[in-house]
């Protein structure tokens, strides 16, 4: 299993990754990606450590370079999953997490209640009302995978 992060970035989403690996006797290989000009490098570094999956951290810069990694993944043929429903949009097999039209929602939330007078260290840290599961059949299909019908039965939406 092979996991994309950037580290100059937060790396709070990487706690307990390692740990949980061993704990499912799952050899994690993970791979660094700062700028657009990494990622070939990354993907290459990935396939050959002989990678069967692939885990994209969430991060914005990954998210503004979306297209790009999911195309990397298609060509490495590397069924990857991703913590926003975009990158499932854009072509990628699996995303479980919240949307970025949510997330724009609740930051014009709390700029709202800025503006009115509130105090940003007064406000409560908002977590996700909903995470979705959304699979594309297309790329599955062009993995060569077939996904359980248990599964696809927990996906919020499929895309075909």
């Amino acid at each position: 299993m092979a996991v994309l992060f950037n580290p100059a970035s937060d790396s709070e989403n990487l706690k307990g990754l390692p740990e949980a690996a061993r704990s499912l006797g799952v050899r994690l290989y993970m791979a660094e990606a700062r700028s657009e000009a990494d990622f070939d490098n990354a993907f290459a570094r990935i396939a050959q450590a002989g990678a069967g999956a692939l885990l994209v951290v969430g991060d914005p810069f990954f998210l503004s370079q979306r297209r790009n990694i999911v195309a990397l993944a298609a060509r490495y043929k590397l069924p990857a999953i991703y913590g926003w429903r975009e990158f499932a949009s854009d072509g990628g097999l699996i995303a479980y997490g919240d949307s970025l039209s949510t997330l724009y929602r609740r930051a014009g939330d709390y700029a709202g209640r800025i503006l009115k007078g509130a105090k940003p260290g007064d406000l409560p840290i908002d977590r996700p009302a909903v995470i979705q599961l959304v699979i594309n059949l297309q790329t599955a299909k062009a993995l060569g995978l077939t996904l359980p019908p248990a599964i696809l039965g927990r996906a919020d939406e499929v895309i075909e």
